[in-house]
């Protein structure tokens, strides 16, 4: 079965059931301790304990191998497994849920317990997300995710503007889902006409099942427009802008954006069951991909708000994981998939460096921001290093897999596309560092805020999300080792 190895020929528990299982777990013990401080002790260790579970069940995945560590209940249509790229994104989901519960108790923030139960439920989610090999389960996990961050903008919405931002998010969102959940109609039907009325919806018996045609093309049409949507690729980014402005300023952006799952669903998904649709329409895809580099580094350039101005970042910098995934090679796509990781670390820890910011000041409007380096350094400097990693800078992880996808990229497209797409990123550095001078290094105006310094817990949240990223980025060659058999894998059904 293309590689497959039951849990019962590696381990006598099945650990990726209880991966699943434990967030759900702890979802419904945060929920019935209400309000009580034990509700707090009890999110946070149910988050780290996760984390610490996800780093067992990842020394047990033999790098050389592409699904292992597989389970499956045919009656159900539960089908799970694990490879290098989905241990990388497990390790990043479990770390950043355990550093938002951290996040939340440093802003004080009213119900911590119910704000607790939800981020576990959309850890539940993304967690079922990565491991199912069954795409309609993956859409059913992605629903269970959107909820909870929905509940989470609704729960804590107290103006108008929060408002809209929610029904736009809702829109955008809501309408992904519904082409998501028709793509994966089409591939179970497309499955039965194949197979004389038996319908599937399983990635091993899908694979290489569906004729070149009419399936395959509005399978990738819907699926992809429904996984970029949630990416956000552009231009089908114009929920997030709003969102990041007037939402839940971290919790939220980190849950839809911080791990990359549109990404890895385009690779784990897309790819392999419409190869052919992906080669006719490959170029087109990287073509609006290259132009979203350039066009939403333009608008960072006019926002005169930091948390737009992190948005837009996020969508260009998401353009250049599409360059790399689409160009079908397997430096490209393990590129890709690192760059997936490297963004999500770094995105979510300047955006809990703009909630600090905004607890103390009460604004994130870059005129009403200054000096701030002078009062928080160690928040500044965090800031700073993320903004590094983001644009690829030696001893981040961003470093070799923007290699990797610029290579792919020269060997796909050639130079002159190549260059281009180095030229946004240059671009994408400008306009985070005069961010970052216009909030943290400009000298100090009159009558500005009273900043407080720096908290032992603000230390906390930033320093493990700075050491985790400067670890990866030093000492990549395991990683790289990671995530090789799995990129290799999907690179394989375009060999040429």
């Amino acid at each position: 079965m293309n590689g497959e190895i039951f849990w019962y020929q590696q381990t006598a528990v099945p650990l990726l059931a209880l991966v699943q299982l434990l967030p759900l777990l702890g979802a419904a013990v945060v929920l019935a301790l209400g309000e009580r401080p034990l509700a707090v002790l009890a999110g946070k260790l149910f988050a780290a304990g996760e984390l610490l579970l996800v780093a067992f069940t990842a020394s047990r995945v033999d790098a050389a191998l592409a699904f292992q560590l597989a389970e499956r209940i045919d009656l159900l249509g539960y089908h799970v497994a694990i490879d290098g790229i989905a241990v990388m994104f497990l390790l990043l989901t479990a770390l950043l849920t355990l550093l938002m519960t951290l996040y939340g108790m440093s802003r004080g923030m009213i119900s911590p317990g119910r704000l607790f139960a939800v981020l576990l439920l959309a850890e539940a989610g993304l967690v079922g997300m990565l491991l199912t090999l069954n795409i309609a389960w993956f859409a059913f996990f992605s629903a269970l995710e959107l909820w909870a961050v929905v509940y989470l903008l609704r729960r804590w919405a107290s103006s108008r503007a929060e408002t809209q931002a929610l029904a736009r998010f809702v829109q955008y969102q809501g309408f992904g889902l519904a082409l998501f959940v028709a793509g994966c109609f089409v591939l179970g039907w497309g499955y039965a006409e194949v197979t004389g009325g038996r319908w599937s919806f399983d990635l091993f018996d899908l694979t290489g099942t569906l004729p070149a045609g009419k399936f395959q093309t509005a399978a990738f049409y819907l699926l992809f427009y429904g996984l970029a949507v949630r990416t956000p690729l552009f231009p089908l980014h114009g929920w997030l802008p709003n969102m990041a402005q007037h939402g839940l300023i971290a919790v939220a952006p980190a849950l839809m954006v911080g791990v990359k799952v549109g990404v890895f669903g385009m690779a784990r998904f897309v790819l392999p069951l419409t190869p052919d649709a992906v080669l006719d329409w490959q170029a087109y895809v990287v073509g609006f991909a290259m132009a979203g580099v350039f066009f939403t580094a333009a608008l960072a350039f006019l926002q005169t708000n930091l948390r737009r101005l992190l948005a837009f970042a996020v969508v260009s910098h998401t353009s250049l994981l599409v360059i790399g995934l689409f160009s079908l090679h397997a430096a490209g796509i393990q590129g890709a998939m690192l760059l997936a990781a490297n963004f999500g670390l770094a995105v979510t820890g300047m955006w809990f460096i703009v909630g600090f910011v905004f607890r103390r000041t009460g604004t994130t409007e870059l005129g009403e921001l200054s000096g701030l380096f002078e009062r928080i350094p160690f928040l500044a400097i965090a800031f700073l290093i993320f903004g590094l990693a983001i644009v690829g800078m030696p001893g981040t992880p961003g470093f070799d897999a923007a290699h990797l996808v610029l290579e792919a990229s020269i060997a796909r497209f050639g130079a002159l596309p190549t260059v281009a797409t180095a030229l946004g990123n240059v671009a994408a550095a400008g306009f985070l560092l005069w961010g970052f001078q216009k909030a943290f290094l400009s000298q100090e105006k009159s009558g500005s805020h009273d900043v407080d310094r720096t908290q032992p817990m603000e230390y906390a949240v930033c320093g493990l999300a700075v050491a985790a990223l400067l670890a990866i980025g030093f000492f990549a060659e395991p990683w790289l080792q990671l995530t090789d058999a799995a990129s290799q894998a999907v690179a394989g059904r375009f060999a040429r």
